[in-house]
């Protein structure tokens, strides 16, 4: 029994340490959004940070315009990189974890 539950509890630190490490990598990946007729763009890194907006001069004229293409185009990338973020995080934490009986169908 105690076999059992030390094993567990190793594995569950195995699980920490990997979504640690899968947390720290996804600081680093990096993704591209840009609006349809390409005037701004935005890099975000998986972790949901906002690196780099580059805007088009003409756009810098109206700023109802910018302020929706910002919207627009920062709600697309933060939404990619959340995908990417939580569905990364998910198999790194279901990766380690013990096999407890039901835990599959509680993690969906």
């Amino acid at each position: 029994m105690f076999g059992d539950l030390m094993g567990m509890m190793g594995k569950l630190k195995e699980s920490q340490e990997k979504v640690k490490a899968t947390r720290e990598r996804l600081a680093t990946v990096t993704l591209e959004e840009s609006s349809s007729d390409g005037l701004l763009g935005v890099t975000v890194s998986a972790s949901r940070e906002i690196r780099d907006i580059r805007i088009a001069d003409e756009l810098l004229q109206d700023k109802e315009q910018l302020a929706d293409y910002l919207v627009t185009v920062l709600n697309k990338a933060l939404k990619k990189a959340g995908d990417i973020h939580d569905t990364e995080l998910a198999a790194a934490a279901r990766e380690g974890m013990p096999d407890i009986p039901g835990l599959d169908n509680f993690l969906k």
